[in-house]
């Protein structure tokens, strides 16, 4: 069984920088790879960007590139988002997922499982 744990959510101010932290608690978190997620007020859930097994290979969705950057820490089961340049649009509860299949260059639809998320409120 996978749990995941999310952390760093809170409030900054646009232009300014957050880090969110997912904790993995469970085995094998190198065969597992991550990705994060995000569902602002109203609105769907949107996938931002994952990160493969062994973390040579990222893959980012058009709004957050540039500007986002996921890594991992494979010895400390861990994996990060550094977010930079905040807007106000990023406002939402930020997710990270596990996903049993090595990272493809596409849009995750889904996720073997999945964190209890983290609010980030970006104000203008």
């Amino acid at each position: 069984q996978v749990q995941l744990v999310e952390s760093g959510g809170g409030l900054v101010q646009a232009s300014g920088s957050l880090r969110l932290s997912c904790a993995f608690i469970g085995r094998t978190f190198g065969s597992y790879s991550m990705g994060w997620f995000r569902q602002p007020p109203g609105k769907e859930r949107e996938f931002l960007g994952g990160i493969s097994w062994s973390g040579d290979t990222t893959y980012y969705e058009d709004p957050v590139k540039g500007r986002f950057t996921i890594s991992r820490d494979n010895d400390k089961n861990m994996v990060y988002l550094q977010m930079n340049n905040l807007k106000p649009e990023d406002t939402a509860v930020y997710y990270c997922a596990a996903d049993h299949v090595n990272l493809q260059p596409r849009r995750w639809n889904g996720a073997d499982y999945w964190g209890q998320g983290t609010r980030v409120t970006v104000s203008s």
